[in-house]
């Protein structure tokens, strides 16, 4: 019986996360979209916000020079790769006149359907996160305790290497 329970709690779970995952990819594509100032962003917010702040936008950005600064002044930096129980977190940020314009986990926990699950919810909401609190000082996401310390350990080196 507990067997059974177990079974269908796991499926409705995973029924909801499988639902609920691309409308939070796509309001982390609009929102990096709107912090990089471009209208329709990449599906997945891991790529869109890092071109589009390195060689792209200063290449190709040197005539218009409201265009040109904020991309300038664009840096990132990659957190410590931090071992966790279920695999790696590593954390990338990019920092844009002294905020936090993205953050993205460039390594997770991955390879087993578990952890694949958890994720899938977890580092969309904990990138978004750290956008918004601009720091390391934010909320664990519930189920995925390992995934979320690794993360916001990483997150915190690489805000200190930006000087935040």
């Amino acid at each position: 019986m507990r067997r059974i329970v177990i079974a269908i709690g796991t499926t409705v779970t995973g029924l909801v996360l499988l639902f609920s995952w691309p409308t939070s990819l796509n309001q982390i594509a609009g929102a990096a979209a709107a912090s990089t100032g471009s209208a329709g962003g990449a599906p997945s917010s891991a790529t869109a916000p890092a071109p589009a702040a390195t060689a792209p936008a200063a290449a190709g950005a040197a005539p218009a020079t409201t265009a040109a600064a904020p991309a300038a002044a664009a840096k990132t930096y990659t957190g410590t790769n931090v071992s966790t129980q279920f695999g790696p977190v590593q954390v990338r940020i990019t920092v844009a006149n002294g905020a936090v314009t993205a953050a993205n986990a460039i390594s997770y926990p991955s390879g087993n359907g578990h952890s694949d699950q958890i994720n899938a919810y977890a580092i969309p909401t904990l990138n978004k996160e750290a956008v918004t609190a601009g720091s390391a000082k934010i909320t664990m996401v519930s189920g995925a305790t390992y995934s979320s310390g690794g993360y916001i350990k990483s997150l915190q080196s690489a805000i200190d290497q930006a000087g935040l």
